[in-house]
């Protein structure tokens, strides 16, 4: 039944696409970008920066995709979120404005303030510690490189689902320069554009200066104020220099500024719970959800509409600068990395998800100051060699969440004013010290075996200051805590290569997700997560260097995961979740055809399983709901036993494909791409009902485009999700006070557009 909708509903675009495992996808019109190493017509050999030795993709004894920058841009990767369409086991949504980026099921459960997510998310090597500063999009990048499987050996403290990092474009001694003019549905105004070279003459001294402007109508509208909901008005600037003192030593600087001002990442309401929709508290006031609003109309709800009091308000800034010295010693090179990162950001939602105010105006501030130090040494001498390294980071996390209370004496049979002039409020600081030291020695016992041997010791220790207020049950506490976590993480590696173009390879390790002190919480400090990971996998070059095949299998024992969730208090409460086992497998091919005609393909598999938890359900009170039951916990008749449910975010099976084909005409080219992926049923909480989940869907992309000849410009027309599916990109079930909502956010509906790119 599936396969028949499938190929009915994307008949015209299967006829060119072959089935596939996707690598990456094209976008339509592509700056410049230095080409990878590869032989003339086989595939090009991307090196891999991420894994802290420049080592080239298909020789990385690891799970390892890496987008270039021809697939980046408009019509293509252009957010976070797009990557998981074209890489195996990532699940990828967004949470009030936060990244929840999810990998074989590892990722970021907790939503409080202060939470981190489970992978490293990195900008030329330095972290990004806030998960909302990941979603500032991406413009002139060289790569992305997504290392799936903890990484905790080289990045530590919040690496236990893997590390993607972002690999921005650099300065080149001729000058060189694009710019790219999008406008599409919606209507959607992108800008984009570098300019780059020499300033000494020669390649002594380098720079390169970038940025982008974004700005659309929304996808969606508050239908109560006429305001847009899901825009976007947004600019990012980038400068680097690059000073090379002499071939030893190389200096990059890099500085960076990003503003966001709109109404994105709104507030989405999915509907009731277990309360039914007209016995919802809002009601009291008469008020209506978007779901009642159509109701009254006699229309079917569109859901990527609001109908709130409240206008959903985004407004995000930051700006960077990250230092790297290179020095190459010969047999040794040491590398510098040191940063420094803003951040600031402010929302506002509804929380009760009508046009009238029931303690529903939700403020959430969050402001971030880091910097990082890190310091990389590789040796190699003979069949020896050795990485080894220390870094430090220090962060200041300053939020509050605030919640006035108007009208809220309503549901204690009060007069509604009663709770006015009160609130609901986390506020305080967080302060983050981390120290990391590393080392791992690889030998190469014959020319076909080689073992690596490692570990890191992590140590971070975490002070908040705060209070926690919540005026109609007469609670204001303070929430002054502190504590330490350290952690060795042992990693151990055998590769066999028997021939110059197979490796297989196996390995053991353990990642690290520190423990956490989220910002004005009565919660106490919780603790580490920790995941012992058991890979193995191959790499395979066949067909004259054409085709490049890849897979791994892999087991986690999952311990102390750290699940967010709103109590019967309404107050949110992060707890660690016992233990978890998480297993699967993926594929991913590469393959260059004749005649200019490229395809990729990916496959995963994921059994992501909860081993032993119990927690209070939401619906507890509900006995009577038809089809919803769990057993209750031993020696805890309050909490049900949710042992064998699935893990959040982990979807068990996922397929993609797509192809990028070059037909000349005349001097230039036309190209034609495409791209789809289908991914099974996903549930977004432990509980793993139908209040929470996404069903199986599948989305396609697909582009036209002209390049003149040498590239001088180019042309082209794109659409994004072809079927203008409804897909939720993330679902919670939101506080008792509001008597269990269903809230979330949406993927993009169907796009289209048009760039025209000018390269010189």
């Amino acid at each position: 039944m599936l396969r028949r909708f499938l190929l009915a509903r994307y008949a015209p675009l299967a006829m060119l696409m072959v089935p596939a495992l996707a690598h990456a996808q094209t976008a339509p019109v592509t700056p410049p970008s230095p080409p990878a190493s590869a032989d003339q017509d086989g595939i090009q050999d991307i090196i891999v920066t991420a894994t802290r030795q420049n080592t080239s993709l298909s020789r990385v004894p690891g799970a390892v995709s890496a987008i270039t920058g021809a697939d980046l841009g408009p019509g293509g990767v252009s957010n976070i979120g797009d990557l998981q369409v074209v890489v195996p086991n990532v699940s990828i949504g967004d949470q009030f404005g936060v990244n929840r980026t999810f990998i074989r099921g590892v990722g970021l459960n907790n939503f409080d303030v202060g939470g981190e997510g489970a992978v490293a998310f990195l900008q030329n090597g330095a972290i990004l510690p806030r998960p909302a500063q990941q979603l500032s999009g991406f413009f002139d990048l060289e790569q992305i490189e997504v290392l799936r499987g903890p990484q905790s050996i080289l990045y530590g403290r919040g690496a236990t689902a893997g590390a993607i990092n972002l690999v921005t474009a650099r300065p080149k001694e001729e000058l060189q320069g694009f710019i790219r003019a999008t406008y599409g549905d919606y209507n959607a105004k992108i800008i984009e554009g570098a300019v780059g070279g020499s300033v000494s003459g020669d390649d002594r001294l380098l720079a390169r200066i970038a940025g982008k402007y974004e700005k659309r109508d929304g996808y969606g509208k508050n239908l109560f104020t006429g305001g847009d909901v899901d825009d976007r008005d947004a600019y990012a600037l980038r400068g680097t220099i690059i000073a090379n003192f002499n071939p030893s030593v190389r200096a990059t600087l890099v500085l960076d500024h990003f503003n966001e001002d709109d109404h994105n990442y709104a507030f989405h309401y999915f509907g009731p719970s277990v309360v039914p929709e007209n016995q919802l508290p809002h009601t009291l006031l008469g008020g209506k959800t978007v779901i009642g609003y159509y109701a009254s109309i006699g229309q079917t709800p569109n859901l990527r509409n609001i109908y709130s009091d409240q206008e959903a308000i985004n407004r995000r800034k930051g700006y960077g600068a990250t230092g790297t010295l290179d020095f190459n010693l010969g047999a040794a090179t040491i590398k510098t990395i040191t940063a420094y990162r803003s951040f600031d950001r402010f929302q506002r939602d509804d929380l009760d998800s009508s046009q009238v105010n029931l303690a529903g105006q939700n403020n959430y501030v969050e402001k971030s100051r880091s910097f990082s130090q890190e310091v990389t040494v590789n040796y190699q001498r003979g069949g020896l060699s050795l990485l080894g390294g220390a870094m430090y980071l220090h962060e200041k996390l300053s939020g509050q969440v605030l919640v006035p209370t108007t009208n809220l004496a309503l549901l204690f049979g009060l007069p509604a004013s009663t709770f006015d002039n009160g609130a609901y409020e986390q506020k305080g600081v967080v302060k983050i010290d981390a120290v990391g030291v590393y080392l791992q020695a690889s030998y190469e016992l014959s020319p076909a075996v080689k073992v690596t041997l490692g570990g890191r010791y992590n140590y971070e220790h975490r002070s908040g200051d705060g209070y926690f207020r919540f005026d109609a049950i007469g609670l204001n506490i303070p929430t002054n805590v502190a504590k330490g976590w350290s952690s060795v993480t042992p990693k151990a590696l055998i590769e066999y290569h028997p021939t110059t173009t197979t490796m297989l390879y196996a390995s053991v390790t353990k990642g690290f997700k520190s423990g956490v002190i989220n910002v004005g919480s009565t919660d106490p400090a919780i603790d580490p997560e920790t995941v012992w990971s058991y890979e193995g996998g191959f790499k395979q070059r066949f067909a004259n260097n054409r085709v490049l095949l890849s897979g791994a299998i892999f087991y986690y024992d999952y311990k102390n995961l750290q699940v967010s969730f709103v109590n019967a208090n309404s107050i949110v409460q992060t707890i660690n979740a016992a233990t978890a086992r998480n297993y699967g497998g993926e594929l991913e091919l590469e393959a260059r055809i004749v005649g200019g005609l490229s395809i990729n393909a990916n496959a995963s598999y994921l059994n992501a399983k909860f081993t032993k938890f119990c927690n209070a359900y939401y619906g507890a009170a509900f006995p009577a709901r038809a089809g919803i039951s769990y057993a209750p916990c031993p020696n805890q008749p309050g909490l049900v036993d949710l042992s064998g449910n699935s893990l959040p975010n982990a979807p068990r099976t996922s397929f993609g494909g797509g192809f990028n084909w070059d037909v000349p005409v005349g001097s230039g080219k036309i190209t034609l791409n495409g791209d789809a992926k289908w991914q099974s049923k996903v549930y977004f909480t432990e509980f793993n009902n139908r209040d929470a989940e996404q069903g199986a869907y599948a989305m396609a992309n697909a582009g036209l485009t002209y390049h003149a000849a040498k590239d001088r410009w180019s042309l082209g027309v794109w659409v994004k999700n072809i079927g203008d599916e409804f897909v939720i990109a993330n679902n919670i079930i939101a506080a008792a006070t509001y008597q269990f909502p269903r809230v979330g956010s949406l993927m993009p509906p169907r796009t289209y557009g048009a760039t025209l790119g000018i390269n010189f």
